[in-house]
């Protein structure tokens, strides 16, 4: 009965070792999922991340209805959670279809049906690296506002003038907005990292917060270009004619002009 015994410590040990392992890399990659997804660039109409993880089920169909391969299936590699779809920009961009095919091949409303314009998707926002703009280094590039499908509403061209050279900076702005976080513009940039990328909005805008008043209408939108009201400038009064100190005018009787 002792080997029985001992057989029996053995494996009861070894089961313990291996459920405990097996927890330990479960919670592992719940962690690195839940750290991932904030990176991840999800289909047009992608719900919220929490309830977009909660509602998809790693079918893939949304990713079989793209027509331009955009959307690819996470791999264990990748630094986005196992299964779920999403996009890189800088390789394939989502092209806008107009039918959106994603949306309906999508069988549990992950990606919300009730989006019916694409103009109205906001997948992420692209952010510009004025350091490594070339627009903004004094070349006249402007390639992402050629590119981008809402041109002239999610970037637009602004002229900026220099103080040591007659030649102005014509340089990218981005308007929160309207970008769809489509990312033409991030695979379009002809530099070698690109000076303009697409990210979730959660990273790179912030909240003004309501206890704030501001000093002028408030019902003005604050964009990028905004700028408050200037006052008109105080009237300028001429100073009174000094006056001759008493008994002065004495000394230049008599003298020629």
């Amino acid at each position: 009965m002792e080997p029985k015994r001992r057989e029996f410590l053995i494996k009861t040990v070894q089961g313990a070792a291996v459920a405990a392992c097996g927890g330990l890399v479960w919670a592992h990659l719940l962690r690195q999922e839940a750290a991932a997804s904030v990176l991840a660039l999800r289909p047009p109409g992608a719900l919220a991340e929490r309830d977009f993880a909660a509602a998809c089920i790693k079918c893939g169909q949304c990713a079989q209805a793209c027509p331009y391969d955009t959307l690819r299936m996470a791999r264990a590699e990748d630094d986005t959670p196992i299964g779920t779809p999403y996009f890189v920009p800088r390789d394939i961009p989502c092209y806008m279809c107009a039918d959106i095919p994603c949306i309906p091949a999508c069988p549990t409303g992950a990606l919300d049906p009730q989006l019916k314009d694409i103009a109205k998707a906001r997948m992420g926002l692209a952010v510009i690296d004025a350091e490594s703009c070339l627009s903004w280094q004094g070349l006249r590039c402007e390639v992402c506002y050629r590119v981008c499908p809402v041109k002239g509403t999610a970037i637009t061209i602004q002229n900026h003038p220099r103080q040591t050279s007659k030649h102005a900076l014509f340089v990218p702005i981005v308007h929160s907005q309207a970008c769809t976080g489509c990312g033409m513009c991030e695979e379009a940039c002809p530099t070698e990292v690109a000076a303009i990328r697409v990210l979730n909005p959660k990273l790179v805008q912030g909240k003004i917060g309501s206890h704030y008043r501001l000093g002028w209408k408030s019902e003005t939108p604050i964009t990028q270009e905004f700028k408050p009201q200037e006052s008109p400038p105080a009237a300028v009064s001429e100073p009174p004619a000094p006056k001759s100190a008493p008994g002065m005018d004495t000394l230049n009787q008599g003298l020629d002009p």
